[in-house]
């Protein structure tokens, strides 16, 4: 039985599809003995030389459409391919993406337009080429349309083969009505493909018609060539169900690729599904995990088992884990065996923002370098609208201490929420100043609503009137009730900040990328006293050295969010007088620092809580205090492991 899965655009093009991966190496376990033969096809690194032998073209445009899911112009771009109509809907197209795209970008988005139809076609020839029993493809965020087209011609190639969709976007009514809309494609999988495929593969075998109407979650076609869709499994896999992906093709596809030149590869792995947060919280914005929300995790040796088995197999120390959350178990069980693996790893996870300093630091000894923190605002009032369990100063917390362990980030600012007002903007807008030495966001983006979230499913959050996206208008010829069906992203009217306010917000985001490759604010705690340095442009001063007790104590404090009332009951405990009694501490005295911290740009205030936003000093041999005359006239020289043993110390 030969089978062809198949990657197309807009996959990223350093790194292999982990479906793929999962499928190829499920299949070889199913059917052992070359009882199947299995053949990916990488169509995103054929679609970089392809394209870049005929055109200028670089991984900067490739990259502009993987990521651009959410306008949908990446889509496009394959839709007269998908069509059957060279130049399809081009000036409606230009009309709604003119204004919202760089016009080099535009430009190369239509004389892709005009190529796709040919990339498409010799694709499909050569999958047909090699008489495949099934080809099977992965679809995901912006592949449906690049999908579609190839299908569409491998089925006119090569009618005998059987095409099989599965993958995220087929997941729930999204895969019925992909089945029902698109007649050469033969089989939908909807939902996990581990149990789901090889049982379809096998009764495609055998000719097992019964079997066939008996696997939960497909799509298929009845005597009459009505689509039947069978219910999806209402319990998820679990974890010991989840393997080990089977990535060698792809590596050495990727080394003789243009791509290869581009962009270094890295691994993609998973240790869990599901998001255990989403369980108890699901946030209001968020579609993702699709109908299975249900946590589950690998056991943890087993999971660094995998990682270091694929790093020595390709010599990648990259690493992409695709996990929703960390499962805060694995902070003490699988990050120390990473740690003592021995290997230089870079590993990218996905994290809830609330992880203390420590936390961090246990992550980053293993190999975690890169985190996407789900940070998205830092008002409390919006972050509970998005239902996200944290605070305004929790955030700001994850954002300084990253920067002192030094985990590099990625987030964005969300705005657009039903309820939100233009105060829960203003307030933090006005203090962003003070945060341009912390990690900003990529961008300030207004929230498109997802299906699978509360505010897909629940109108009664805010958005009632919802339609599917109009970019989809541009890229399938369906039924406004079909395409409801088949989408992922929907319209409704605005809600939430708007004029002004999102001017000044968006402008603040702007300026504070600017910002942030010149500014610098570090605290050094020295045990006496605590020593900060300031290169931010916002502000004046340069050199602050905390010598009063009171001042030091308050400053250990606020290395976690606390209201006034709280600073100043435990600033009155610990900060003793000379005789070691508790000394007279009043809000009058501490509210009148923090305002004056405030205008320094120390802490960072916010719904009744302060932080302070001055990472420890890390990462030097010697810390330099050219001061004016802190100790003396001469400049003192601070050894750094004079520095750590306090830094934590917020007794």
């Amino acid at each position: 039985m030969h089978i062809v899965l198949v990657d197309m655009p807009w996959s990223s093009l350093d790194a292999p599809s982990l479906a793929l991966g999962i499928l190829k190496r499920r299949i070889l376990d199913v059917f052992p003995d070359g009882a199947a033969d299995v053949e990916v096809v990488h169509a995103n690194l054929d679609f970089a030389d392809w394209v870049s032998a005929r055109t200028e073209y670089g991984f900067e445009e490739y990259e502009f459409c993987s990521t651009s899911y959410f306008s949908g112009h990446s889509e496009w771009i394959f839709s007269g391919a998908l069509n059957n109509q060279p130049r399809w809907r081009v000036a409606e197209f230009t009309e709604h993406f003119g204004e919202k795209m760089p016009a080099h970008m535009l430009a190369k988005a239509r004389e892709l337009h005009e190529l796709a139809p040919l990339f498409v076609r010799e694709t499909a020839a050569k999958i047909a080429a090699t008489a495949p029993d099934v080809v099977g493809f992965t679809t995901t965020f912006a592949q449906n349309a690049a999908a579609l087209a190839a299908a569409r011609v491998v089925k006119e190639l090569a009618p005998g083969t059987t095409t099989v969709f599965g993958g995220a976007n087929c997941d729930g009514p999204q895969g019925a009505a992909l089945h029902r809309n698109f007649e050469y494609v033969d089989f939908v999988v909807r939902g996990e493909g581990e149990i789901a495929f090889p049982r379809l593969l096998a009764a495609l075998r055998d000719g097992d018609a019964a079997d066939l109407a008996t696997i939960p979650g497909l799509c298929r076609r009845d005597a009459q060539g009505r689509s039947v869709a069978r219910p999806m499994n209402a319990a998820p896999l679990p974890p010991g169900a989840l393997v080990t992906p089977d990535y060698g093709d792809y590596f050495e596809r990727h080394a003789q690729s243009t791509a290869g030149g581009w962009v270094e590869p890295r691994l993609v792995v998973e240790a869990s599904r599901g998001c255990w947060w989403g369980e108890k919280h699901h946030c209001t914005f968020c579609g993702l995990n699709g109908s299975f929300m249900e946590f589950r995790s690998k056991d943890p040796r087993r999971f660094v088992e995998e990682i270091l088995g694929l790093v020595e197999r390709h010599r990648v120390l990259d690493v992409w884990v695709t996990d929703n959350i960390l499962d805060m178990a694995y902070l003490n069980s699988m990050a120390p065996l990473l740690q003592e693996s021995g290997y230089d790893l870079r590993l990218c996870y996905e994290i809830k923002s609330n992880l203390r300093r420590e936390q961090l630091a246990t992550l980053y000894a293993a190999g975690v370098s890169y985190v996407q923190p789900g940070v998205e605002s830092l008002s409390t009032r919006v972050l509970k609208l998005m239902d996200k369990g944290v605070t305004g100063c929790q955030n700001v917390r994850l954002l300084r201490d990253a920067e002192t362990v030094g985990v590099n980030l990625s987030w964005n600012y969300l705005y657009g929420f039903p309820g939100e007002t233009e105060q829960d903007y203003d307030e933090i807008v006005g203090q962003l100043p003070a945060l341009h030495h912390l990690g900003p966001p990529a961008g300030s983006t207004r929230l498109k609503v997802e299906r699978f979230s509360p505010y897909f499913d629940r109108p009664e959050l805010g958005f009632g009137d919802l339609r599917p996206a109009a970019h989809y208008q541009h890229i399938y010829d369906l039924p406004q009730d079909e395409l409801a069906d088949l989408v992922y992203i929907f319209d409704s009217p605005n809600r939430g900040i708007a004029g002004a306010c999102l001017d000044r917000l968006r402008t603040a985001v702007a300026d504070w990328t600017r910002a942030y490759p010149r500014s610098r604010l570090t605290h050094c705690d020295l045990g006496t006293h605590i020593v900060l340095v300031d290169t931010r442009p916002g502000f004046s001063w340069r050199l602050l050295d905390l010598t009063d007790p009171l001042d030091v104590t308050v400053f250990r404090l606020l290395d976690t969010p606390h209201s006034l009332p709280a600073l100043v009951r435990k600033s009155a405990a610990r900060y003793a007088d000379s005789q070691g009694s508790p000394a007279e501490v009043t809000q009058e005295q501490v509210g009148d620092l923090l305002a004056h911290w405030l205008r320094l740009g120390l802490v960072f205030a916010e719904g009744g809580q302060y932080v302070h936003v001055a990472p420890a000093v890390a990462n030097q041999d010697l810390l330099r205090l050219d001061g004016a005359g802190l100790h003396g006239d001469d400049t003192t020289l601070v050894p750094a492991l004079a520095v750590t043993g306090a830094e934590g110390d917020t007794r």
